[in-house]
């Protein structure tokens, strides 16, 4: 039974359901685990905080999301088919667990994120290719 997000709790779920999945994926999670080697120990707590921020305006996240993927993308080309698996995961997993009005919201901004950081690490792929013909 789907339920309202309303807490840090939730967010928590929320985000550890979510990397589970990611991680289970075929297309995303060796980019995670093998490309990016992500710390999941402290990527995890930093998404917690993120994602709080972001739905419920606490000021726990302290961090600059654009320049890790920068560096990502310059040693593994991230497509806009990677950015729309990670959406669709994602909304896969808020309509599993929540509904409601907050529910709405976090995929709004998920989609919001998603779409500002494919542009921008578009970019940076161009530039990389203009660079490194």
């Amino acid at each position: 039974m789907r339920k309202q997000l309303e807490n840090r709790a939730d967010v928590e779920l929320l985000v550890n359901s979510f990397y589970q999945k990611i991680r289970e994926d075929a297309e995303l999670g060796p980019i995670f685990d093998e490309v990016a080697q992500v710390s999941w120990e402290l990527h995890l707590p930093k998404m917690y905080d993120f994602w709080e921020g972001i739905l419920f305006g606490t000021l726990n996240y302290n961090g600059r999301p654009m320049p890790p993927h920068f560096r990502l993308t310059t040693k593994y080309t991230l497509t806009p088919e990677h950015f729309d698996r990670w959406l669709a995961i994602f909304f896969q997993n808020v309509d599993e667990l929540f509904e409601g009005e907050k529910a709405d919201d976090v995929k709004y901004r998920a989609y919001s994120i998603a779409t500002i950081m494919n542009t921008r690490v578009q970019q940076v792929n161009e530039q990389v290719r203009v660079e490194n013909p």
